[in-house]
């Protein structure tokens, strides 16, 4: 149950520290050297941590706030396409890939709101917090993109990238599908 008049939470701190890590991003993408390029990575993967984090604290401390529950998703949302779009004009993810995660993202975004106008919010299903943790192993491998020991790490990721956006499609469609039922449930 979310905490009433609470807002200003550890957990919540969080998710706004992973919303500002968002334009820092951005600039080490921009430049994409060896150094900049490891940087990213290690900025994303801290970045998507405090996504573990926010949830482990908000828990804990009995902390769950409504501000909480719309914030976490969005700022995960927001860092995995940026990234995403980043790494677009490198050549390192292709657009239509980058394109069909990004639109279940939204589109989830999306179903999100209209449960929200009907008084339910709808959090993550476990489907949902696997797609973004391999969505986050396979981007930071992509954003590594250099060879290191002899390891193809633009190879590995985008295999990984595959896996993530077909289990992306999958759990967009459990959203759906969840709908399609309360629409048919509440005619």
């Amino acid at each position: 149950m979310p905490v009433p008049g609470k807002i200003l939470t550890i957990a919540n701190h969080l998710t706004l520290l992973r919303l500002t890590s968002i334009p820092i991003l951005i600039f080490l993408l921009s430049l994409p050297q060896r150094l900049p390029s490891m940087l990213a990575a290690i900025l994303f993967l801290l970045a998507s941590f405090t996504d573990f984090l926010d949830g482990f604290f908000a828990r804990r401390r009995n902390q769950v706030t409504t501000l909480g529950k719309l914030l976490d998703p969005l700022a995960d949302k927001l860092l995995v396409t940026a990234a995403l779009i980043m790494l677009i004009p490198q050549g390192r993810v292709p657009a239509w890939m980058a394109f069909v995660i990004i639109a279940r993202e939204i589109a989830v975004t999306g179903l999100r709101n209209i449960f929200l106008t009907e008084g339910i919010i709808i959090t993550p299903n476990i489907l949902g917090k696997g797609k973004f943790c391999l969505q986050v192993l396979a981007i930071s491998i992509i954003i590594v993109h250099y060879r290191y020991l002899g390891i193809d790490f633009h190879k590995i990721g985008m295999f990984l990238l595959w896996i993530a956006m077909i289990i992306t499609v999958c759990s967009g469609l459990v959203y759906f599908a969840n709908f399609y039922r309360y629409l048919q449930k509440n005619k």
